[in-house]
């Protein structure tokens, strides 16, 4: 007897599409978003539509106004390449949930150019520890790295709290409660 899926499905009929979000805040349009997705593993539950909808929610909430433009390199890989990538560029000897490598001098440029990169078993030891649906945190990793890209960072705590902050907010507007559960917002 095949086993039931029961991980959470997010809905893809009667979801506004971005363009109809009008950057969420105002009347400008969000910017268009070229994105390639690289499968280094298989991610059945993680397809391109899937990730394209949750980087173009992060992208209209979290794209400054002068920003038109968005390419990104999403790629999904193991724990090998992800350590060596964490190592080669943070000298930490273990692999990471999530890496971004942004190309751009500012956040206010008009062309937004980063590579994202997923470690998808750390992301599903992760998801578990934590007690976490799988999908949910995938979500959450994506729109993490996707406001890496966009510039913003969690170094020092204003800047957390804001970048968590937005993380609520995409993730809420995606039906996904917040991430950071009973920690402090």
């Amino acid at each position: 007897m095949p086993m039931k899926n029961t991980a959470r499905q997010l809905p893809k009929k009667n979801t506004p599409r971005l363009s109809s979000l009008s950057r969420v805040a105002g009347a400008i349009s969000a910017p268009k978003l070229s994105l390639s997705v690289q499968y280094v593993l298989a991610a059945k539950s993680l397809p391109r539509w899937r990730l394209r909808r949750w980087i173009e929610r992060a992208v209209a909430y979290g794209a400054n106004e002068s920003v038109n433009n968005v390419q990104l390199t999403l790629r999904l890989v193991g724990s090998v390449e992800s350590q060596r990538l964490n190592f080669g560029y943070r000298t930490k000897p273990k692999p990471t949930n999530v890496l971004t490598f942004a190309y751009n001098e500012s956040n206010t440029d008009a062309l937004i150019f980063a590579d994202i990169v997923i470690c998808t078993p750390v992301l599903k030891e992760e998801a578990r520890a934590q007690g976490k649906a799988y999908l949910d945190h995938a979500a959450h990793l994506i729109v993490h790295g996707t406001l890496h890209a966009l510039g913003y960072d969690h170094i020092k705590p204003a800047q957390a709290r804001l970048m968590e902050g937005l993380e609520r907010k995409i993730l809420a507007s995606l039906s996904i409660d917040d991430p950071y559960g009973a920690e402090i917002k």
